[in-house]
């Protein structure tokens, strides 16, 4: 199985990183771990300037699907939400999942007859989402994040069945940080609280009473930023701080961090941080501390690849963070207790479970995507379970 969650795939739609990231991912990674189910998450489908990038998302799937390193997954389905008109129900999410035809026994899950059903050919649709009936999407409430005017953060889930394996992938965006100062201000942030509300409702809606309990996977942009007030606390432990506030409104406006040794300005994000140097990594995963509020529902392998956030989008700056952000590992994938267990780690293959970024070196967005290979243990806890291989993306 792999596991892919793309942020910005309105990235995608330059003619310049259009064969970049299938030539990275498609090329590189299929041919590396050679999966048999595919899974690809994608947020902001048609970028920021969506009404009118949205008019390329078609060719690009289609670019995909018939692409050479494709040939070998005779299934498909492809559930895009492309209606920005509807601002009650838009939420720029994109799932993709391709089958290997060598996986001969696999089903979807039908929401609304409430059983599975096999999957034949390949299939894109995205001009009627809510009646599909083999998805669940939802946007959050609007009062979820009252300082936005209009939002397009939500979930989308699909349950499927490979052998006598069922399971949940849910595609989830969730808010950001509007504002560095605000995010400041408290520890943790009031965003982080936002976030924390928005990811239990996803949480308590796919593990209601209406279907049975299977074990789920969901990745995503979760948004998760480092604890601001910490970080810069610890790096600015030796300096002083100016509060500059708005003359009209009496608001914090800006923040200077003076050295108390030599009156020379603090800056604690720049880009002088080289998302390669491992100290730095390892220092600010200390300060990674959403996830702990769901330590007990949501679980994720360990960590080893660099903050995927915010890279520039300066297509020579591959490796560059932009120094408006602290770095911070935005994107992933997670899972439940029993989904974890799912994965199969045979003692003699050190790398049946892979975690990491793709495009280290290659401008991919402000987001670098994130992906998860691994073995799926079918009919886990039984003597003779098949293995199969899979890959999860964010």
């Amino acid at each position: 199985l792999l596991c892919w969650s793309e942020q910005s795939l309105h990235q995608c739609f330059s003619t310049f990183l259009t064969p970049v990231l299938l030539q990275l991912f498609y090329l590189q990674k299929l041919r590396t771990h050679r999966p048999l189910f595919v899974a690809l998450h994608c947020q902001e489908v048609g970028g920021k300037n969506y009404e009118a990038s949205m008019t390329h998302v078609d060719s690009f799937i289609k670019e995909l699907l018939s692409s050479d390193a494709m040939k070998d997954f005779s299934r498909a389905r492809v559930y895009l939400d492309k209606n920005y008109k509807s601002q009650e129900q838009f939420t720029a999410l994109g799932c993709c999942y391709f089958i290997h035809e060598s996986l001969k026994n696999i089903q979807q899950f039908d929401f609304k007859a409430k059983k599975f059903r096999k999957v034949f050919g390949k299939e894109v649709c995205s001009d009627a989402l809510l009646s599909a009936a083999t998805l669940e999407k939802e946007k959050f409430p609007q009062d979820y994040f009252p300082e936005s005017k209009w939002s397009r953060k939500g979930f989308i889930r699909t349950r499927w069945a490979l052998a006598d394996c069922a399971f949940d992938l849910v595609n989830i965006h969730l808010f950001h940080d509007a504002s560095n100062l605000v995010a400041w201000e408290k520890s943790p942030s009031v965003y982080s609280g936002t976030r924390q509300k928005a990811l239990g409702f996803v949480l308590d809606r796919i593990t209601d009473q209406r279907f049975e309990r299977l074990p789920y996977f969901i990745f995503g942009d979760f948004n998760f930023r480092l604890d601001s007030k910490q970080v810069i606390e610890s790096l600015c432990s030796m300096a002083s701080v100016q509060t500059v506030r708005s003359a009209d409104t009496n608001e914090v406006d800006k923040l200077i961090f003076r050295e108390s040794d030599n009156d020379r300005k603090v800056k604690p994000f720049t880009a002088s941080f080289s998302h390669q140097t491992y100290m730095f990594k390892q220092w600010l995963l200390e300060f990674d501390r959403e996830l702990s509020v769901f330590k007990e529902r949501l679980h994720e392998m360990d960590i080893s690849f660099p903050p995927s956030y915010p890279y520039s989008e300066d297509s020579s700056q591959g490796k560059q963070y932009m120094n408006t952000r602290c770095p911070a590992w935005c994107d992933r994938i997670l899972m439940s207790a029993s989904a974890k267990d799912l994965l199969v780690k045979p003692e003699n293959e050190e790398k049946s479970i892979t975690y990491d970024n793709i495009g280290p070196n290659v401008c991919m967005g402000d987001h670098k995507p994130v992906y998860l290979y691994f073995r799926l243990s079918t009919g886990a806890g039984k003597p003779h379970a098949n293995k199969h291989k899979c890959c999860v993306v964010q």
